[in-house]
């Protein structure tokens, strides 16, 4: 069946129903896990800063919590739509259940473009989406954490907004916050650090020294940026690196750390001193051995998958690559780290703020990064495990351990 032309929250159920399939589920599993338990939209009326009264959509859904309370990003962009939110908040299940967290999957997003608000327009925004959802959310409910062009101080204003209407401090109702209020050291660069120990971990599998290994990073904002910076320390090459602004190619590697102060400055990897200009097709056919995906879904297609030579894809943005390109990519000897594996870095230590939340007891950046080597080196045992055991290609054992871990708990609790 092709999935090419399906929508992606048609393409997520096809991967359910597959997976379902394989692990011998009887159809009572799909018809539960095929959308999601709530999803929401609301109208957020916003008071612009001429005096005008701007409407804007927003949604949120919570797609299963048979593990535990719904948990996942909001995101701000112009192009999000409700089946995107869905969609979103399916994948969070899984990845939830590849870590072994105890989370359900949740998703949230407005659609608007930010970079025409003011911080005030903003600020009212992100209190009125609160104020419309405030009573599906919280620390046992729902757990929002930032997404695509939002960070702390958006998630610090909402957490303000949510203790304004229960009348009290309540900082483990949302995670990615700063961490003078409540934030977890290492939060900012855990999705970038996870992709990165589970591109290890499969490199150390597949016989590839991560020394000298050439590495090229599409979408260099913050997973991009602290992929490549922390390969770059393992003694990887980033030969190119592309993102909104344009790209940036040099054979011989460029300095990570000082690509990194640049996309800082200059908000571009483009125009990179000594790096030529690249375009995003160029950058997939280049000859490298790592492909860091850390852009938005639906980066490579079966219209462009013949392009990658890569022999690893690791996915550090959520579904870049889609369902049918990725299998051709497979076949022809591509591994590929799927999203809910590569990039569960993020929500991972977003699990652990909630956990210091809920504890009052917050833990130095070490113990962070140690409780986060672990869950990664674990769950990528799991799924290469799984992969081989059943001769599939990553993202597929990827939905069976995680499909087979939210299948169990539903059995116990009787909703099958």
């Amino acid at each position: 069946m092709s999935t090419e032309n399906l929508n992606v929250f048609e393409q997520v159920q096809v991967q359910i129903k597959e997976a379902c399939d394989l692990l011998g589920l009887d159809n009572s599993y799909y018809e539960i896990l095929k959308t999601p338990q709530r999803a929401m939209e609301v109208s957020i009326p916003v008071r612009m800063d001429d005096g005008s009264v701007k409407t804007f959509s927003g949604y949120r859904s919570q797609h299963n919590t048979a593990n535990g309370p719904a948990k996942g990003g909001i995101r701000f962009h112009q192009d999000v739509t409700f089946d995107e939110v869905k969609t979103l908040s399916m994948w969070m299940t899984f990845k939830c259940a590849v870590i072994g967290l105890p989370y359900g999957g949740g998703k949230g997003g407005i659609t608007v473009d930010p970079t025409k608000l003011s911080m005030g327009e903003k600020e009212r925004l992100a209190r009125g989406f609160v104020r419309k959802l405030g009573d599906f959310i919280g620390p046992e409910i729902d757990i929002p954490a930032p997404d695509v062009n939002t960070n702390p101080q958006i998630m610090a204003w909402m957490v303000d907004e949510y203790n304004a209407m229960r009348g009290y401090n309540n900082p483990g109702v949302i995670t990615g916050k700063p961490v003078l209020i409540g934030g977890s050291l290492g939060r900012t660069e855990a999705t970038g650090r996870g992709v990165v120990i589970t591109t290890r971990e499969a490199c150390a599998a597949l016989k590839i020294d991560l020394k000298g290994a050439k590495v090229a990073v599409h979408g260099y904002g913050n997973v991009g940026s602290f992929a490549g910076l922390y390969l770059h320390e393992m003694g990887s090459k980033v030969v190119a690196a592309f993102d909104l602004g344009g790209g940036a190619y040099h054979p011989d590697g460029m300095d990570a750390t000082v690509l990194q102060d640049y996309v800082t400055k200059h908000r571009t990897v483009a125009g990179f001193p000594g790096s030529k200009t690249i375009t995003a097709d160029e950058l997939f056919a280049l000859d490298v051995d790592i492909l860091v995906l850390a852009a938005l879904e639906n980066t490579i297609t079966m219209e462009n998958q013949h392009l990658v030579k890569a022999k690893v894809v690791a996915e550090g943005a959520n579904g870049p690559v889609t369902t049918e390109a990725g299998k051709k990519m497979f076949e022809r000897g591509i591994a590929i780290l799927p999203d809910i594996l590569a990039n569960a870095g993020g929500v991972t230590v977003s699990y652990f703020e909630w956990v210091q939340n809920l504890q009052n007891y917050y833990w130095p950046l070490d113990e962070v990064n140690a409780k986060l080597e672990r869950n990664m080196v674990n769950a990528f045992a799991n799924v290469w495990k799984m992969a081989n055991d059943k001769r599939v290609d990553m993202r597929t054992a990827a939905y069976l351990v995680g499909i087979r871990r939210v299948a169990d708990a539903m059995k116990l609790y009787g909703w099958v």
